[in-house]
């Protein structure tokens, strides 16, 4: 069994696309998944499972499609990797506020041609590694209301963003 987080896309922002963590966590368990937790109502899920990467996020894709009738992307990560992210912090250095710092963690490699296409970042800075953007705003990420939808036009993949707190708790958790 490995463990892992799972950290859905665009869940419980405000009125729609809800999906109950309490709700979401006895769907998965009795889907056979170990160990299952959430962290907050954003969508991050703990759970032990000996699927791959790829066949489980198709899974928790199927099961949030079947019991909460929407379509939400899911972004798989092992402890390991989250681990990884957050010893990486390329970006540690300038990022006062950990809830101006996030990172987007996106589910396939980037597209190496489209990464070194990126233009300057306009305020703040970001840095991409593997398959995550890190992204430190100094105004904040609502100064920057556009940022997401640009991202993911530039780099031609959609991400799921979290802040830096939130990452740390995770990696917290999955010990």
């Amino acid at each position: 069994m490995t463990r892992y987080v799972a950290l859905l896309r665009a869940v419980n922002l405000g009125a729609t696309r809800r999906v109950s963590m309490p709700r979401l966590r006895e769907v998965l368990a009795e889907r056979g998944y170990g160990d299952v937790r959430t962290h907050l109502a954003s969508g991050n899920v703990l759970l032990e499972s000996p699927l791959p990467e790829a066949e489980l996020a198709a899974d928790l894709t199927a099961a949030i499609a079947e019991h909460f009738a929407l379509d939400v992307p899911v972004v798989i990560r092992t402890a390991e990797e989250l681990a990884d992210v957050l010893v990486a912090d390329p970006l540690g250095h300038v990022a006062t506020n950990p809830a101006r710092y996030s990172v987007t963690f996106h589910a396939e490699p980037l597209d190496p041609e489209r990464v070194a296409a990126l233009p300057a970042a306009e305020s703040g800075e970001y840095v991409v590694r593997g398959r995550e953007v890190y992204v430190w705003l100094p105004d904040g990420l609502q100064s920057d209301r556009g940022a997401e939808r640009t991202w993911a036009q530039l780099l031609g993949a959609t991400g799921t963003n979290r802040n830096w707190n939130t990452v740390r708790k995770l990696v917290e958790l999955t010990r």
